[in-house]
């Protein structure tokens, strides 16, 4: 039995949720697999799966058995990158992610200068607005933008960026809103990836003021909240960076500046690790001046 292998299966059986699933994944049969996991627990002389029609469940032994799996094989990966010349020159393979609107208008371009300058790396870049688990979706560095919780990954910090109240210059000027609580009057457009739809929260003197709106439309997106905003609509609140063009273009206009809470920090952020690789070390170091002048 080849227990690398074997413990690859198990993991990704456990990452997948079920057997059939990690057969898909891995492309292999699900005899196959069921059959790896078999030979393992058979080897351990222990059960590491309890089974149903549907899903699985880690026994205690099998908790403890992932957790020093995923440790091993961490560490082969490691000696592979290195014995292959991750650590002494910039090349090999990234994974990187980013929000999608603030990816798509300020990460990307990095990425192709960065691409044309190290011709020895591939990068594949997931624009998403979902909070990926670094470790879990093997992903080597993640912007973030907003407050960090407490974890084990390294960050970098960028600067930071205004959450803002917008509409069009046409809704303004048959409006009369000049504190968040007028809000109550008017129609808003609500981005559910940013706040609630049911209320929005300002700052008035040294205090969090929290006002109740009407949310005729709420989308998924900021492209969306922002057009519907264009549109006249009515009221949005999104990142400064994602109505950036539009409010140059005259398209909306910024309101109720003065009671704008604390900018949202943005940061790049990394799992926290042995020796960085080079390739990594490159990107945050090319990436790091000129994503911070973006948000000067």
């Amino acid at each position: 039995m080849d227990r690398l292998e074997a413990m690859t299966v198990l993991l990704t059986v456990v990452e997948q949720g079920s057997l059939s699933a990690a057969s898909r994944h891995l492309h292999s049969p699900l005899a196959t697999i069921s059959r790896k996991v078999s030979e393992l627990e058979a080897h351990l002389g222990a059960r590491l799966l309890q089974r149903s029609n549907r899903k699985i469940a880690l026994t205690e032994a099998g908790r403890s058995y992932v957790e020093a799996a995923r440790e091993i094989l961490d560490r082969v990966e490691e000696a592979e990158r290195a014995a292959a010349g991750e650590y002494s020159a910039p090349k090999g393979e990234l994974t990187m992610t980013a929000p999608i609107v603030f990816g798509r208008l300020h990460v990307l371009p990095v990425v192709v200068d960065f691409l044309k300058a190290y011709p020895d790396i591939n990068l594949r870049l997931m624009l998403g607005d979902r909070l990926a688990n670094l470790v879990e979706d093997h992903i080597d560095l993640a912007l973030r933008i907003g407050n960090l919780a407490d974890s084990n990954l390294i960050a970098t910090r960028l600067g930071a960026i205004r959450r803002t109240v917008y509409a069009s210059p046409d809704y303004i000027a048959q409006s009369a809103i000049r504190h968040p609580s007028d809000l109550s009057e008017h129609d808003c457009i609500t981005f559910e990836g940013m706040a609630s739809t049911r209320s929005w929260t300002f700052v008035e003197g040294k205090r969090d003021l929290v006002v109740p709106i009407r949310s005729r439309l709420a989308v998924n997106t900021a492209e969306a909240a922002v057009d519907a905003a264009v549109a006249g609509l009515g009221i949005t609140r999104v990142l400064s960076y994602q109505a950036a063009r539009a409010e140059k273009a005259g398209l909306l206009a910024p309101l109720l500046a003065d009671f704008e809470p604390q900018p949202a920090p943005v940061h790049l952020v990394y799992p926290s690790q042995g020796l960085v690789p080079l390739k990594l070390r490159a990107l945050i170091d090319f990436a790091t001046p000129r994503l911070r002048a973006t948000l000067k």
